[in-house]
């Protein structure tokens, strides 16, 4: 490197201990002078320490470098020991901030600058959100960090090693597929647990349900009617179900438009008017189904999501693609309204795509369109039996209805429109 370079990268190892001595110094500012192992100029100086010990290993080995971070952790270590026998204090982090600042001033001369920067911005924002961390940590309960734990030891441990191909019967078990909807299920459970905690019922049910939309509406309906049926109130959750409905109309016309923008005029018509109809109403609902007094309140969540529930309705989706598949063996691919009115019983975005990318070639833009919007009009359909059968006999009759009504409002715009006169469908 050459000397400009070499400055900016001592200068980068001298900023970061900086920053993470204007933090440490300034939580004992109001120490006197000399009373405390580090502040502003040691973590300032252990930064540059630390990029000038890098530069030396660089130069006469790795060894050189070893003993410096050796010989400096053991005297700030033996200082801070005084310090805490002094304070009756036994944090160790002073400790380990310094330690860290040393390594990533050896790591701003050796290294990737950018990494070096983001993490010591990412240090010394750990070291000065202590109070707000802590707050968090206090306000946990037992059940959230296990289901935290669950949800991450589906996704990152036994999710990677299922494999990704189809089994049985007309090879339409897919086990990872079908382990990806219950982490799903899983996740949009725990997001929507979050989102009621932290904003209420009435507006976290709501957040929850857009959201829920945009990744995976069966799944937030599969959540939301799960806690109607534990107690919570039939028609905000209700109201946030058919706000997730409603967002996957507008998730379908996206990704059809995105892959053959083509479609968009043909589409916006029915698939919008069904959102409006859908997100409305459910809007409607939530608004009427609380007052404001209401929403003050903090509702009984209960867990964040039941891991029976989640396996029962991957149970149920496993069976549910089987006979998909089966009507694609009796019907044929050529039949593609009514596979898509089968497989959107499990799956939107798979017809979607499949659809959006055979328009106007293997098949017809307007068969492509009806199909289109026949597989969210048969998904609507199947959150609303979902919701039956999971949530409470109120949730069930406001959230069925509304779905009815978004789904007689797409089939009566595609009906009414002029897509293609000549279209027959099969």
């Amino acid at each position: 490197m050459d000397v400009l370079e070499l400055f900016q990268r001592l200068g980068l190892a001298l900023a970061i201990g900086f920053l993470v001595g204007v933090e440490r110094g300034w939580r004992e500012r109001g120490e006197a002078e000399g009373a405390r192992t580090a502040g502003l100029r040691t973590f300032a100086l252990t930064g540059l320490l630390g990029g000038i010990s890098g530069l030396v290993g660089q130069a006469v080995g790795g060894l050189a470098f070893g003993a410096a971070f050796l010989a400096f952790s053991s005297i700030f270590t033996a200082f801070k020991w005084r310090e805490a026998r002094h304070d009756n204090d036994y944090s160790v982090t002073a400790i380990v901030a310094a330690m860290v600042v040393f390594m990533l001033g050896a790591y701003s001369v050796l290294g990737e600058m950018r990494v070096a920067a983001a993490a010591g911005v990412t240090a010394v924002a750990l070291l000065a959100f202590k109070s707000v961390l802590h707050a968090w940590l206090r306000r946990l309960t037992w059940p959230e960090i296990r289901s935290a734990i669950v949800l991450a030891a589906m996704t990152f441990v036994a999710l990677p090693i299922l494999p990704d191909k189809g089994y049985g019967p007309y090879s339409a078990i897919n086990p990872y597929e079908i382990w990806l909807m219950a982490v799903l299920i899983a996740g949009v459970s725990f997001a929507g647990y979050v989102f009621i905690r932290v904003a209420g019922e009435r507006l976290g049910v709501l957040i929850a349900g857009a959201a829920g939309g945009l990744v995976a509406s069966t799944a937030a309906t599969l959540d939301l009617a799960r806690r109607s049926a534990a107690g919570g109130h039939a028609g905000v959750l209700a109201g946030g179900a058919a706000v997730a409905g409603g967002v996957m109309f507008l998730r379908v016309l996206a990704v059809a438009t995105v892959v053959d923008p083509d479609l968009f005029g043909a589409l916006s018509v029915p698939l919008g008017g069904a959102a409006v109809t859908s997100g409305g109403l459910g809007l409607a609902l939530a608004m009427a189904g609380r007052d404001k007094q209401s929403d003050r309140g903090a509702p009984h969540l209960g867990n964040p999501f039941d891991l029976v529930v989640v396996f029962r309705f991957a149970a149920l989706l496993g069976a549910v693609m089987l006979a998909a598949s089966m009507l694609r063996a009796w019907f044929g691919p050529e039949s593609a309204v009514w596979l898509a009115a089968a497989a959107g019983l499990a799956d939107v975005d798979a017809v979607t795509l499949s659809m959006a990318r055979l328009a106007g070639g293997d098949v017809p833009s307007s068969t492509a369109v009806t199909a289109i919007v026949v597989v969210a009009m048969s998904n609507s359909l199947s959150k609303a039996a979902i919701g039956g059968i999971a949530g409470s006999f109120a949730f069930a009759v406001r959230f069925g209805a509304v779905m009815v009504a978004a789904v007689m409002v797409a089939a009566a715009l595609v009906w009414l429109l002029p897509i293609d006169p000549g279209v027959e469908l099969p």
